[in-house]
């Protein structure tokens, strides 16, 4: 039996930060590495959260929480969800994802929100079994450099 164990990053370690990076890659194509002053700033801001998954003590997944209030109340994102290629079908992006939203709950009253593409079909189909519905709404996007 594996030691499967979630935790927040609460501190820029490198080892942190080349997890994330590595996973980062996984997600997405066009992430850029993460510096170790961004891991800085990301584990130690209170408007976002870092969570890593475990299997005996190597990190395979990564969710973050993004919190802010608006003048409708308080929203939680749940943002950069991924699990390590190699540990995928076994069920480990279901206890990411339950483990990030019993650590949204800290906010509460909140509205928990989430964006996932069309084709990651797997992970559409998962947030809808956990009890997310598919908004009806663009989303929209501007690089500000």
């Amino acid at each position: 039996m594996h030691n499967i164990t979630f935790f927040e990053v609460t501190e820029p370690k490198e080892a942190y930060r080349s997890a994330v990076n590595n996973l980062l890659t996984q997600l997405s194509q066009n992430a850029k590495p993460m510096t170790i002053d961004e891991m800085t700033y990301l584990t130690t801001c209170n408007e976002s959260h870092l969570f890593f998954l475990c299997i005996d003590n190597k990190i395979i997944g990564m969710s973050t929480l993004a919190v802010y209030r608006s003048p409708i109340g308080c929203k939680v994102w749940i943002e950069d969800v991924v699990v390590d290629k190699d540990y995928r079908g076994k069920g480990l992006g279901r206890t990411l994802i339950e483990k990030t939203i019993k650590e949204a709950k800290r906010f509460a009253p909140c509205s928990l929100l989430l964006t996932s593409r069309p084709s990651r079909i797997e992970a559409n189909a998962l947030y809808q079994s956990i009890g997310f519905w598919k908004r009806e709404t663009n989303v929209y996007k501007m690089e500000i450099i």
